[in-house]
This record gives structure tokens, sequence and C-alpha cells, in this order.
């Protein structure tokens, strides 16, 4: 067993290395990452292609990156927005990874970018332990999902920078209760700010973006008391931002991958296609 979480410290600290390197090579080029984590139907694609559409209205160059298992069809949606959008397949691996990322911005992402958004794969157990050299981090939660989802996922929402909570038009119908969700995340997350959204009716659209441009003029970002508590480095994010190392082993109904991967190996593969935006 020791020799097991041995390994797994091993690959997250090889992770947060590369993580480093990325957001000062993001930096150096006057841009941010944005890493948007969420479970499978939390409307994480629907918030991401209005955001891209508000930012090609704006004239702001950003770009996105959307992770899955398998399937372009995220990809196809977020390229109606006309920004450069990329679509990478992670052959059954649950998340991803500093290095992976890297590789596929590697001549990819335009030099003008100021803001990439990172659409992690869908489960909020695996990606809440990897730095992707990101800025801002963002855990989404669906009023349909339950006010307790802090508390089931405390590492995904309680390392966070930001939460949003999507599909607020049909919070009535489902009986969300906001207080009680607030409650929760205050739990978990002390001081992080909260946005509520619809994207079917535009509720707080644009919220997002304007966070993320916000991040990367130099503006306050919400450190997680979990990632002070856990030996953060002030990134936004924290490199060393206190890995779940059980995370391997703790796959629950929510997290239903099935790729029954070692997540000590070093997770090298994944292959990308491009969905090609109208830039002009």
């Amino acid at each position: 067993m020791c020799r097991v979480v041995d390994l797994q410290q091993a690959v997250l600290a090889k992770n947060d290395r590369s993580a480093q390197d990325l957001r000062a090579a993001l930096a150096a080029r006057g841009a941010i990452a944005v890493n948007l984590l969420s479970s499978p139907g939390s409307g994480k694609t629907a918030l991401l292609e209005s955001e891209l559409g508000i930012a090609r209205e704006r004239g702001i160059p950003v770009a996105a990156l959307t992770a899955d298992l398998a399937t372009e069809n995220d990809a196809t949606r977020l390229a109606r927005s006309g920004v450069p959008v990329k679509q990478v397949l992670t052959d059954g691996l649950c998340h991803l990874e500093a290095s992976m990322l890297g590789r596929h911005l590697d001549g990819w992402l335009p030099e003008a970018t100021q803001v990439l958004f990172v659409e992690n794969v869908g489960n909020l157990v695996c990606p809440a332990s990897y730095d992707l050299g990101e800025s801002l981090r963002v855990a989404l939660a669906a009023v349909t999902e339950g006010e307790d989802k802090p508390l089931k996922y405390p590492t995904a929402f309680g390392l966070a920078n930001l939460v949003v909570v999507t599909k607020t038009d049909i919070a009535e119908a489902v009986e969300f209760d906001e207080a009680a969700f607030r409650a929760n995340v205050g739990r978990v997350n002390p001081g992080v700010e909260i946005l509520f959204t619809s994207a079917r009716r535009g509720l707080g659209a644009g919220l997002l973006l304007d966070r993320a441009l916000a991040v990367r003029e130099g503006g306050p970002v919400h450190l997680p008391v979990m990632a002070r508590q856990q030996g953060g480095d002030g990134h936004p994010a924290g490199s060393g931002h206190g890995h779940d190392h059980g995370h391997a082993h703790d796959h629950d109904h929510e997290h239903d991958h099935g790729h029954g991967t070692d997540h000590g190996h070093g997770h090298e593969h994944g292959h990308a296609t491009v969905a090609s935006g109208d830039r002009s």
C-alpha cells in the first residue's frame, strides 16, 4: 500500500511541476487558463457556449479545449461560437493532466488568446486532484444535482476559486434550496463567490468571462482555505494545492467512467481533434 501511495504522490508531484511551467508559459504570453469541473450533465457545455459567444461579440480573443472520453459532440457545439476550439479524446482517462494539456496547446493556441477555457472530463473526483496550470478553477453544479453536492465532493468544491450554479430557470420546479446550497458551499470553501446562471434564459451571461478577465488583469482571486491548509503556494488553483490521493479508489455513482486504469501511471495518452471555428 505504501508503494502505491508513493507512486501516486510522485505522479501528482510531476503534474504540479508541469502545471507550474504551463501557468508561467501562459502568463508570459498574456493568457490565463480557466479549469471547469462538474458532473456529467451539469450544463457546463451550454454555459461555455454562451460565454464564448459573448467573448466573440465583444472582440475578446478566447479559445476553448474540451475533454471527453469519447465523441466530438461538445467541440462541435462550442465551435458554433466562432472561436478556436479543440477536442481532446482521453481514451478512457477520467481527467486531464497538465502535461497532456500542454502538448495539445503547443502549436495550436492562437498567440492573441487572453483566456483559455478548459472543459475538463465530466466528473468531480479525479479532476479535482490535478492542477492544469489554471489561474481560475471553477466548480459547477446544476440545481438538479442536490444541495449537498459540495459536501459529497469536498475536494472539487473546496479547492474552487469560483462556484457556478447552472439551470436556475428550473430551480423552482425541482425545489432547489439556495440557502442550503450556499451553506454547504460555505462549509467546504468559506468566502468563495457563487454565481447563479441559466444558459437557456441568459441569466448571469458573461459573468464567468468577466471574472476570468479580471483575474487576467491581476485582480484578486479567492484562495480556498483547503488550499492554504494543504500547502497551496498562493496560485489560485495552487500547484501543490492539496491532492486527494485516494481519488483513484473512490469512484462512486457520479463517476461512471469504467476505465479501470491505474492512476499511478503517467497517463501520457489521449488524442485530439480540432473543430475549426471562424476566427475572422
